[in-house]
């Protein structure tokens, strides 16, 4: 739809005010009522009054106004994220093969920024699955090249549907000594480093939450699913992030890039998501909102109600129903429709006191019935 309808804001959203029809994500931005996944999505979130607990991975301090409406549905509500940031809790050896990367790493980009100044590289990366056309992923090579900074750009080789992605050869000899392009990188290690400045999203979840934990600000260039939804938060509400036009141009991939790392609003925007990192280490820690959540999600539901969960699968004792939910909690429909977004998180129970395990590759919703 490009005649100006979707800049439409909505009101009647509670405790998202203002929210625009084109933040709201793909699968429910539909006219087709008969639609799948809106279909999939209604049956699902209907099921959150009746679920013995629900559990989001986020924290209190990011999410509050929007989980609010959630708990009026289900007070067995549980934020216990970022989840990767809990895994610092973990000591059990066993779990140290289990990741969630589709992509093998190149781990040499370290040893590249190694090499860079402090908050100088922009990372790239647009996720596993993001497709583009070969005029997109050419205007993001010339506006980064235009921009004269330092780059790392993660290029898988399927991004560009039906093609391999490749920049010509004056693109190579423009960026060579600052610019580095490969396939796969350790994520959360490159967000960490303290060379890199910015980071140039797809904005799903997962990338979104390792980007706050590291304190890093965003470039926004959603895909689809709840990603739209993802930008909307990090450029309006929290203040990290900058969004790029879906008809991306390389003037404006190059003013943004010039802006984030040197101007005014990009020191505003890293202010900001050191912040925000702080609360997120905050949550985390012993007797921090998401440490205490699980503790009382162990405790009060899985425990007492002798609940085992081993990766994605559930077994109630009972013909209660469990749903497990893994998702960003923004995005909406109407007043009982809450879009569940996919975070590529399960919780493996070990004891009271140890957040076990991490799962890929999950439905968005697990809730198994007897």
């Amino acid at each position: 739809m490009t005649n100006g309808y979707l800049e439409t804001s909505l009101d009647w959203i509670p405790e998202m005010k203002n929210i625009r029809l084109k933040d709201f994500p793909s699968f429910i931005r539909t006219t087709d009522i008969n639609d799948v996944m809106l279909n999939y999505l209604i049956t699902e979130t209907a099921a959150i009054p009746r679920g013995i607990a629900i559990i989001l991975n986020t924290f209190d301090a990011l999410e509050q106004d929007s989980v609010k409406p959630l708990l009026a549905m289900n007070p067995q509500i549980f934020t216990i994220g970022p989840l990767h940031m809990m895994q610092q809790y973990v000591n059990d050896d066993r779990l140290k093969p289990i990741g969630s990367n589709l992509w093998k790493e190149d781990a040499s980009c370290i040893d590249w920024l190694d090499t860079k100044d402090p908050d100088s590289v922009v990372y790239v990366n647009f996720g596993s699955i993001t497709i583009m056309t070969k005029e997109q992923l050419t205007e993001f090579g010339w506006g980064l090249a235009n921009s004269k900074k330092d780059f790392l750009w993660i290029t898988r080789p399927d991004i560009v549907g039906g093609d391999e992605a490749m920049m010509p050869p004056e693109f190579v000899e423009e960026t060579k000594g600052r610019g580095m392009v490969t396939s796969w990188c350790p994520q959360e290690e490159v967000l960490k480093h303290e060379a890199i400045g910015g980071f140039l999203t797809h904005s799903g979840w997962n990338s979104t939450l390792e980007g706050i934990s590291c304190g890093v600000p965003v470039l926004c260039w959603p895909f689809f699913a709840e990603q739209q939804t993802n930008c909307r938060y990090s450029c309006v509400e929290w203040g990290i992030g900058m969004e790029i036009d879906t008809n991306v141009k390389r003037e404006e991939v190059e003013a943004q890039v010039r802006e984030m790392i040197d101007g005014a609003k990009g020191k505003m925007m890293k202010a900001k998501a050191m912040e925000l990192k702080k609360k997120a280490e905050e949550a985390v820690t012993v007797g921090g909102s998401s440490h205490r959540n699980f503790d009382k999600f162990v405790t009060e539901v899985l425990l007492k109600r002798n609940i085992k969960l081993t990766g994605a699968l559930v077994r109630p004792p009972t013909c209660d129903t469990l749903t497990c939910m893994k998702f960003s909690t923004k995005g909406a429909v109407s007043h009982t429709m809450r879009h569940i977004g996919p975070a590529d998180t399960a919780i493996s129970v070990g004891s009271k006191h140890t957040p076990l395990g991490l799962g890929h590759g999950l439905n968005d919703v697990e809730r198994i019935e007897r």
